[in-house]
């Protein structure tokens, strides 16, 4: 029997945000950035990769480090840090990798026979007089590759940023780079050299006045995709938390706003407003991919107060018969082909949707005081961890919710917490809805084991956690039986 798929889908103790998913072959191959556990800066470590069979989305493998930092002849003193990747199967057959560093305006490109295997320094990106893209005052800030390798081979490569709001955006006047939007240059088969552009193809904040990109502007995190003839380039747009997508009939241009992809906080779901999200916010990055004929739009989760240390999530996403896509629902179950089981072990991580009594919070750079905000962390600090990620700091009215199962005759149901809480656990099919199960809990300054009898109809159904009564729990499980 196969295992079954959560989100997040790696491990608890892996944090690989701006995720590039890719299928080759037979494999889906995960690229990103590489956050540390509670980390104090994005992208600190090395690019590593995991993979995992098309045919069982639960089994990922470690394929190790695939580029380290010290790589690239720029940063061989290892003090710049690797951001958000892509990578693309050139006309030669080999496999390369996009990657800008945190100070720099200019883009490299590393190398690889084979999707997974180390990638070795190859050049920058460069105009065909041999000057780097981005190096010079007035040139495009190089940011957030994306890469497409269209039907007919030819390559186009897709980069920029622009400002999030209007001081901002007077800030970003004052650089000596350009950082208005979304552009894209066509590459020559040495995957190097600028064959044409760049060319801006998505506006930011200072040009989107009058088109339909007004209200979701462009902000960072191009990914192109080729989908039934029509050319797809979702994007992260000002607000962060939200994936769009623009589209065209041609890879170059001529782009129109395609809609909101996904929001890291069920924002614009069935039309929630921000006031009402489900889930803490922060930035956002990913992609779609199509595996055995599901498509799927891969995004990042915030732990540990911030956005520092984000983790990989993914969920099915389908089209309309008009080629549009309607945005996609946060769920546990992302990868996994359907509901989980009505019975089991289940671990907290899985939550999608996390809120205090008073609702949600954007987390930015700064890491934010718990106060009474629930929050998903870990006790351990590496892989030794496996299994001790958790939600603390659970405090009356906060709710976990976890979409969803597949109800058979689940009678019971069993929490794992500590802390030092007073009052019950109740558990429902909806937000704040009637409890099918009352869990009386009591201080445990270690992991304690609470039941009660549950009262659910068979049926898929979402699972709701909250707390009524006094102090904190940390939540480290829950057993449907």
């Amino acid at each position: 029997m196969k295992k079954q798929a959560f989100n997040p889908y790696l491990p608890s103790w892996e944090y690989i945000p701006d995720g590039e998913p890719h299928v080759f072959g037979d494999r889906l191959y995960l690229f990103g950035s590489h956050d540390a556990f509670d980390g104090a800066a994005y992208c600190p470590n090395d690019y590593v990769c995991w993979s995992a069979p098309t045919d069982d989305l639960a089994d990922w493998r470690y394929e190790g480090v695939i580029y380290q930092k010290t790589d690239d002849p720029i940063n061989l003193d290892g003090s710049r840090k690797l951001f958000a990747p892509d990578v693309v199967r050139g006309p030669d057959g080999r496999y390369y990798l996009y990657y800008v560093f945190n100070t720099e305006s200019v883009m490299g490109v590393a190398v690889c026979d084979t999707p997974a295997g180390r990638y070795r320094y190859y050049g920058t990106v460069r105009y065909p007089d041999g000057r780097p893209v981005g190096a010079a005052e007035g040139d495009l800030h190089q940011f957030d590759p994306g890469l497409l390798a269209d039907d007919d081979g030819r390559i186009y490569l897709y980069s920029g940023s622009a400002p999030y709001s209007p001081s901002m955006l007077a800030h970003f006047g004052n650089l000596k780079r350009q950082v208005r939007g979304g552009y894209m240059m066509e590459l020559e088969s040495d995957m190097l050299t600028v064959k044409r552009g760049p060319e801006m193809v998505l506006p930011g904040l200072a040009d989107a006045k009058g088109t339909g990109f007004a209200g979701h502007e462009f902000f960072e995190a191009s990914s192109p995709r080729k989908i039934g003839g029509r050319y797809y380039l979702i994007y992260s747009s000002i607000h962060g938390h939200e994936l769009c997508c623009a589209v065209s009939s041609r890879p170059d241009g001529d782009f129109t706003f395609g809609g909101v992809l996904l929001s890291n906080g069920d924002i614009g779901f069935q039309g929630r407003a921000p006031e009402d999200a489900l889930n803490y916010i922060g930035n956002n990055h990913g992609s779609l991919e199509q595996i055995n004929g599901q498509w799927y739009i891969f995004y990042h989760r915030q732990t540990n107060l911030h956005q520092f240390s984000r983790q990989a999530c993914a969920d099915p996403i389908a089209f309309a018969p008009d080629g549009s896509l309607p945005q996609a629902e946060m769920t546990s179950c992302g990868l996994n082909g359907g509901p989980l089981s009505g019975r089991g072990v289940y671990e907290a991580r899985i939550a999608c949707n996390l809120r205090s009594r008073s609702g949600v919070m954007s987390y930015t750079s700064r890491k934010a005081l718990p106060g009474e905000h629930p929050y998903f962390t870990q006790d351990g600090t590496d892989r030794e961890a496996d299994g001790d990620q958790h939600i603390a700091n659970m405090r009356t009215g906060a709710l976990a919710g976890f979409k969803y199962f597949d109800f058979r005759g689940a009678a019971t149901i069993a929490v794992t917490l500590r802390g030092d809480a007073r009052g019950h656990v109740l558990i429902s099919a909806q937000p704040d809805g009637p409890p099918a199960a009352e869990i009386p809990v009591a201080a445990a300054p270690s992991w304690g084991r609470f039941s009660a009898p549950l009262r659910l109809p068979d049926g898929v159904h979402p699972l709701y956690v909250t707390f009524r009564g006094e102090g904190y729990f940390d939540f480290l499980r829950f057993e449907l039986a």
